[in-house]
């Protein structure tokens, strides 16, 4: 038995981190997930739908949840468990087929609409979950307010760091620089023009907007 403990995670780590164990899985075996809310319980039992396994789920306690996943072959119910079936999803599909590349734009330091300190963490958990796809990116466009996480005081530049590494090409737009006083501030990727924004997008095979 393979157990993970995302208790006390927020998302997007336990799926993150039930992916690694699925991946990492050497030999058939039952992985076990606890986490401590139904929305977690809920997005990893459909990550693993996705994968074409199946999860039985069961609340332990208030605040402790436990998702048993069967990558033995044999599937059993438990008792006080319910199985989770598949639900239809577009998922995270790979760059395939396209003309170009995938192309993220971010024109904002926060994701969403409504109340700004959790469009920060929404914005810091899509990053941190495009660091985790199988296939990463060609280029990230950071505009207006979006130039600000490229620059010096943000808290996803770590994730910036490493997908740059990964040879994902970041690009800041330079007059959102200048108008932000930020030129000089600038920490990953580098400066580009609005020609090369429009460019890029009316070339890339895939647009993805948060």
């Amino acid at each position: 038995m393979i157990t993970v403990n995302a208790i006390g995670d927020a998302c997007p780590l336990p799926v993150v981190k039930t992916k690694k164990a699925l991946e990492n899985l050497e030999a058939p075996d039952m992985v076990e997930v606890f986490v401590d809310n139904e929305t977690a319980v809920k997005n990893v039992t459909k990550f693993v739908s996705q994968t074409g396994k199946k999860a039985v789920s069961k609340k332990i306690e208030e605040g402790r949840y436990q998702i048993l996943i069967d990558c033995t072959g044999n599937s059993e119910e438990k008792d006080g468990s319910k199985e989770i079936q598949p639900e239809k999803s577009g998922g995270c599909a790979e760059n395939t087929g396209n003309a170009g590349g995938t192309v993220v734009v971010i024109s904002s330091d926060r994701m969403g609409e409504g109340k700004d300190e959790l469009g920060k963490v929404l914005m810091k958990g899509f990053l941190f979950a495009l660091t985790q796809l199988d296939t990463l990116p060609e280029k990230i466009l950071f505009y207006n307010g979006g130039a600000q996480l490229t620059c010096e005081g943000s808290d996803v530049l770590k994730d910036l760091e490493f997908m740059q590494e990964q040879k994902v090409e970041i690009l800041t737009c330079g007059t959102c620089l200048d108008y932000y006083g930020l030129k000089e501030k600038l920490k990953v990727g580098s400066v580009t023009n609005m020609y090369t924004i429009v460019e890029t997008m009316a070339e890339a095979g895939k647009i993805i907007k948060p």
